[in-house]
């Protein structure tokens, strides 16, 4: 129960990230909050309970009218240019990386701080300019605040250089593939089924009469409405099968698209299907796009994306989709690493397995992370090599028979590719890598 739980806080904390509102927000908030205490300050230095330092600015009421109207205006102004810069970004992003690779910079959070330092910088001189006018004591002039009001300013000009910095890096090709994967490995991490997480047939009684039942006489769930599933909260609905004393088998995972209609789960015994149908509804989110909370094959996806536009005859890069391979290779072989197989069952308090997710094969994930790239980069010579290279490195790791015969697989699907190579120096080449390889299976 502890894993559904991390990833149901996992997915709030990827919505939340995931736009460029809550940040800004939170920094208004803030400057909201840093208001009311100077103002609450230049209220008793006004009325002579306190004295404030020397270097506090000492102006009259004019001056700091046209000093916080002057920030104030200036601040606006480059929250403009922030948002234009910003755009300018997401629309390089997606005319060059895709249209799914926009998510993740939205999610940036070097741009969501940037926003919001200038949008609370600017709330904060509105308030300390609303503030000004007359009191018992003749004008009322904040003198603390004007003076936070000039080192919000500065404190900006270091985040605007900062932001000019970051965008500058964040968009070159590099710096966003090692981003996706890092994506993918913090999603291996999260997601790779361990210890009583996955269970193989047979291992374990409990889970294979549970399966004996739901391959039985089933009540089916279906999809309310159509888009791609983002995320299951697996925790809630375990809590109601347990309390119906049923048995929940998912049908689709997520990342995977669902028409309104067609079955989603199946649900033993029949009598408990309304009642999982009502909670399975409300803890199930559809979505346009998908998203990495649960679906990992994402990330493996995106990089793909990525490596089949550069090797397209209009960008024909080959050096970016190289890149991809070996970062592929990389995220693989963490996978690798971590993978049990089998499929996820997640239990309730007293152990009783309740909801079963599809198996997630392996070798399914091998094929998404090498065929577009290897049918892209038919007859180059060095796509195919680079390809064999990362095989070999994620075999390294592979213990598992199952998981090497997968490997396995798709090398002799890239040294066939090589047959359409037009040289047979670069035919020979291919196929001397693929020999190497021997050698890894061998230790």
């Amino acid at each position: 129960m502890a894993r559904s739980t991390r990833s149901d806080r996992s997915w709030l904390g990827e919505e939340l990230r995931t736009n460029l509102w809550v940040v800004p927000a939170i920094f208004v908030a803030l400057a909201v909050l840093l208001f009311a205490v100077t103002y609450r300050i230049d209220q008793a230095a006004y009325h002579g309970t306190i004295t404030l330092p020397s270097w506090v600015n000492n102006g009259s009421a004019d001056a700091a009218r046209q000093v916080l109207i002057a920030l104030a205006a200036a601040v606006i102004t480059v929250v403009g240019v922030v948002f234009s810069v910003t755009i300018v970004a997401l629309t390089l992003a997606s005319s060059q990386f895709g249209p799914r690779m926009l998510r993740n910079f939205i999610r940036d959070r070097g741009t969501q701080v940037t926003l919001g330092c200038f949008v609370g910088t600017f709330v904060y001189d509105i308030l300390a300019l609303g503030s000004i006018g007359q009191g018992v004591h003749g004008a009322f002039v904040p003198h603390l605040s004007v003076t936070v009001a000039l080192v919000l300013v500065l404190v900006d000009l270091v985040v605007l250089i900062y932001f000019i910095h970051h965008v500058a890096t964040s968009i070159q090709l590099p710096s966003v593939i090692a981003g996706i994967a890092g994506d993918l490995r913090r999603a291996a991490m999260a997601q790779v089924p361990q210890g009583d997480d996955a269970v193989v047939p047979g291992s374990d009684p409990a889970v294979d009469a549970a399966l004996a039942e739901l391959g039985g006489d089933t009540g089916v769930v279906s999809a309310g409405e159509s888009g791609y599933l983002q995320f299951v909260s697996h925790r809630r609905l375990v809590e109601s099968a347990a309390a119906h004393d049923a048995r929940v088998e998912m049908v689709v995972r997520a990342g995977d698209f669902v028409s309104m209609g067609v079955p989603v789960a199946r649900v033993q015994p029949p009598s408990a299907v309304d009642a999982i149908a009502a909670v399975l509804h409300r803890v199930h989110i559809t979505g346009p796009q998908r998203t990495l909370t649960q679906d990992m094959a994402f990330a493996v996806d995106q990089l793909v994306e990525i490596a089949i536009r550069a090797l397209s005859p209009a960008v024909n890069d080959t050096f970016t989709a190289l890149t991809c391979i070996d970062w592929l290779g990389d995220g693989l072989a963490l996978v690798t690493e971590r993978w049990v197989s089998g499929r996820r069952v997640y239990r309730d308090d007293s152990g009783v397995p309740r909801v079963f997710d599809p198996e997630l094969g392996y070798a399914s994930l091998v094929d998404r992370a090498y065929d577009k790239i290897r049918n892209a980069g038919r007859g180059m010579p060095a796509v195919l090599e680079r390809q064999l290279d990362s095989l070999a490195r994620v075999l390294e790791v592979a213990v598992d028979p199952e998981l090497r015969s997968a490997l396995e697989a798709q090398a002799s699907l890239v040294v066939a590719a090589a047959d359409a190579v037009p040289d047979p120096t670069d035919r020979a080449g291919v196929r001397a890598r693929h020999e190497a390889m021997g050698g890894v299976l061998t230790r």
